[in-house]
């Protein structure tokens, strides 16, 4: 009886950590779907736009999102941005730098 609920117990265990991915999954789909949602109301294709509102959902739910977490890959494509204009710009030494600084702070 007792290892009976010790193997129930541990298979639980187990089933809840598979399902944990999914919970978690599901308010960032959500969240997608809503922005999707207002984006497209506010460019004029409401309820009643059949296709194209069909075709704009589509696409922007299968968009990647930029990554947010600790702004990583945003921090990274605006380095990337800044860098390129200083190159542009033929900066050096301190100019660059504070350029650099500025840049990456605005």
């Amino acid at each position: 009886m007792v290892i009976s609920l010790r193997a129930l117990a541990l298979g639980l265990f187990v089933l809840s950590l598979g399902v944990t991915p999914f919970a978690v999954a599901a308010p960032a789909q959500q969240n997608r779907m809503k922005a999707c949602n207002e984006q497209a109301n506010t460019k004029g294709l409401g309820e009643g736009k059949g296709e194209e509102r069909k075709a704009f959902m589509k696409e922007c739910l299968s968009a990647k999102p930029e990554k947010t977490e600790g702004g990583k890959e945003t921090q990274q494509n605006k380095m990337k941005a800044c860098n390129k204009e200083a190159g542009d710009k033929k900066l050096k030494g301190d100019d660059r730098k504070k350029f650099m600084s500025d840049c990456l702070s605005a």
